[in-house]
């Protein structure tokens, strides 16, 4: 397997029509680089070259790798579209890891010069852990939202024995005006029904999209960086503290009341700890590397956002 010591100019990203493979895509040919994406529909956009695979049948387009030095793997179904029986969490975690088992095949069997795999993995590593500060080397819940970051980060991993730099992120709750949890959150603050769920004391860890997007140029470009990063802004907020913050920013009221938690156990059985789930994360490691944040604090991610 030949190595390229070219500077990255050549991305292949999985996942790419998703809500941050767009902006990253965008925000990559801004900069000059090439892009092209591994998805199983064809793609409409002249710039990116579109290849495609069918995890399910382990089909992959053998020509993806051609040109390519790093790879951005952020596909994956997604964890809150659907009840999680055990066939939809088997989906969940298939479409990560054999996904990246898919690529790893190739590399292996092909001639390419692969040598960077950045990865997206989810603080769901941790879970509900109450007031916990949470950093990289935080041992995993045991939950199936930890099992299935644990199961997506191992088959990562196998690249190391491939020769690769292995990069993953274990990402927030990332705030988009169009994309992800913020629509879904702000729809019954929009309609003046905003209120804090649960007891509002779980804390969220949220990131704004631009910062997303700047980290993961931050870990292409800084090709000494690897292992596991917690992708996250440095201030995270409880419930309560993120619903009042929207509210003011849409300027509507708050509800006096809170939702009970039984209320969202009822609708979303297992699920429920995504909504009701405390994690408070850490972005210390990510910082003293040198990533500064252009969103630290809610109140201007939020005045960004809907600004």
């Amino acid at each position: 397997m030949s190595k390229s010591s070219s500077n990255n100019k050549h991305i292949l990203i999985t996942g790419g029509t998703g809500g941050i493979g767009k902006l990253l895509s965008e925000e990559l040919l801004n900069r000059g680089y090439e892009v092209s994406h591994l998805s199983r529909n064809p793609g409409n956009n002249s710039k990116i070259k579109t290849y495609l695979w069918d995890i399910t049948k382990g089909m992959i387009d053998e020509h993806c790798l051609e040109g390519i030095d790093t790879i951005l793997h952020l596909a994956g179904a997604n964890i809150a579209e659907k009840h999680w029986t055990e066939t939809r969490k088997k989906e969940i975690i298939d479409s990560r890891t054999k996904s990246i088992g898919l690529i790893y095949q190739l590399i292996k069997n092909k001639p390419n010069q692969v040598n960077t795999i950045i990865s997206a993995s989810a603080i769901g590593y941790y879970s509900n852990r109450g007031d916990e500060l949470l950093t990289e080397n935080s041992p995993p819940n045991n939950d199936f939202m930890a099992q299935c970051c644990i199961e997506w980060e191992n088959a990562v991993d196998e690249g190391r024995a491939l020769g690769l730099r292995i990069l993953k992120f274990r990402t927030g709750v990332v705030l988009d005006k169009n994309d992800g949890a913020l629509p879904q959150m702000a729809a019954p603050v929009k309609l003046g029904f905003g209120a804090p769920l649960g007891n509002g004391k779980q804390w969220i860890p949220w990131i704004h999209w631009q910062d997303t997007v700047d980290m993961y140029l931050y870990g292409i470009e800084k090709i000494n960086l690897s292992g596991v990063y917690n992708m996250v802004a440095p201030n995270p907020v409880t419930n309560k503290q993120f619903t009042t913050a929207l509210a003011r920013q849409l300027h509507r009221p708050i509800w006096p009341v809170k939702v009970p938690a039984f209320v969202f156990k009822l609708l979303l059985g297992e699920m429920s700890t995504i909504v009701l789930g405390s994690t408070r994360v850490s972005a210390e490691k990510i910082e003293t590397d040198g990533f500064v944040f252009k969103y630290p604090e809610l109140t201007e991610a939020l005045k960004d956002i809907y600004g």
